[in-house]
């Protein structure tokens, strides 16, 4: 196995220095993205809503799954945008898009249309995370890479734990102002787009024959240690995602009550935001290598915490482990397509990595419910053996990012 990186170099990347030296564009996105989950709502209060406007259950599950589809089917189609646009035209398509959908939710009354416009509501609403992806990558100097990605997930988590809060203040008075007040922090989001944001990717053609040969996704799939990681992030996400199914069905089984699966979650939660900026301070200076066996591992041991029969404080002992997991290799493993992918197809690196994660975070609850359901609490045992698996693909296929990757392009400023 090639050699891992190592630490960065000695210049400083400090959250608030990173912040400070970062350019216009890169603040804007992050602030774009902060806004955008704060109005971010649907996929939490679709159900409701339908069945508030006279749907059917049946009606507002499949309303839902279109959702889902539609998210995913995005995120690949954004990794193309990305590429070909630039962030100012792929942002600005995505969010004006979405308030232009969002809004005729509202009116619909024929279920068949519905699902149409929500699957094209979540497939346009997901064209800007690679876009935002890309372009931190691109205008970010390679020694502030993880500690800029772990500020874009504050912002992705701070957004997505307030919103709800928000919707529900906004539901009281009624879902119409709840759906307008969504659909302008999308317009605002493309607004801070076309003032901001550069009109065309920073990156340069690839100098790699192999990748000049051939475009598009295709080009991502024969980088063979890509494709490893790519698995590993399935594999994680996939055990990750134990959280929302499996883990409250043990815990009730167990005699918990529900504010104790609360509290674990919000115990989560209160970590990611408070503490994983800090602790990137001294993660993005310690070996690739390292890091993802410690991610890997804490993950793996959280699990097995889970199967001992030691009473309810095993759930939150196992989510404490876990949490730290999440913290510690979640904004490396986050900044890594960005950092080895050839500058033309950085879009679409980023992209594959973003369709890994919702991939695993459909599958996940299934399988992982499906293996309770045949084996009870051996479930995490199963979990434990994933993560061993993970941590393979993961060394084998990440490694060192190029000079050329970072170091050599424009940080544009």
């Amino acid at each position: 196995m090639a050699a891992l990186v190592g630490a960065p170099p000695a210049a400083e990347a400090g959250i608030w220095i990173t912040l400070r030296q970062s350019s216009v564009p890169v603040r804007a996105m992050l602030a774009g993205v902060l806004v955008n989950q704060l109005g971010g709502f649907l996929q939490t209060f679709l159900v409701l809503f339908l069945t508030h406007r006279g749907f059917s259950d049946i009606n507002a599950a499949i309303a839902l799954g279109c959702y889902g589809a539609g998210c995913f089917a995005g995120v690949l189609i954004g990794g193309a945008f990305t590429d070909r646009l630039g962030p100012r035209f792929a942002t600005f398509a995505s969010m004006t898009g979405y308030a232009v959908l969002l809004i005729a939710v509202l009116y619909l009354r024929n279920a068949s249309v519905l699902w149409v416009t929500v699957f094209m509501v979540g497939t346009v609403s997901r064209f800007y995370l690679p876009t935002a992806s890309a372009m931190l990558s691109e205008r970010t100097p390679a020694h502030q890479q993880v500690m800029i990605f772990a500020i874009y997930r504050l912002a992705l988590n701070v957004g997505t734990t307030a919103a709800p809060l928000l919707a529900s203040v906004l539901i009281a008075v009624s879902y119409q102002l709840l759906f307008w007040c969504d659909a302008v922090t999308a317009v605002l989001y493309g607004l801070i787009a076309i003032l901001t944001l550069p009109a065309r990717p920073s990156a340069r053609p690839s100098t790699d024959p192999a990748i000049r040969r051939q475009s598009g996704y295709r080009a991502v799939l024969t980088d063979r240690r890509y494709v490893l990681y790519l698995l590993a992030v399935l594999v994680n996400i996939t055990v990750y995602m134990q959280y929302v199914s499996t883990l409250p069905l043990a815990m009730a089984a167990a005699g918990a009550a529900t504010i104790w699966y609360s509290s674990a979650i919000t115990l989560n939660g209160l970590m990611v935001i408070s503490c994983e900026l800090l602790l990137t301070k001294v993660t993005q200076r310690l070996p690739l290598a390292l890091v993802v066996t410690i991610g890997f591992g804490l993950l793996a041991l959280g699990q097995l915490v889970y199967a001992l029969p030691w009473g309810l404080w095993v759930f939150i002992a196992g989510t404490l482990i876990w949490t730290i997991a999440e913290i510690t290799a979640g904004p490396t493993m986050a900044s890594y397509p960005g950092r080895v992918a050839p500058g033309p197809l950085r879009g679409r690196y980023i992209a594959s990595m973003q369709t890994m994660f919702n991939l695993g975070a459909a599958i996940g609850p299934v399988l992982g419910v499906a293996i309770y359901r045949a084996v009870g609490s051996a479930v995490w045992l199963c979990c434990a053996f994933g993560c061993a698996i993970g941590l393979a693909l993961a060394l084998a296929g990440m490694h060192a990012p190029e000079p050329t990757t970072i170091e050599e392009e424009e940080v544009t400023a």
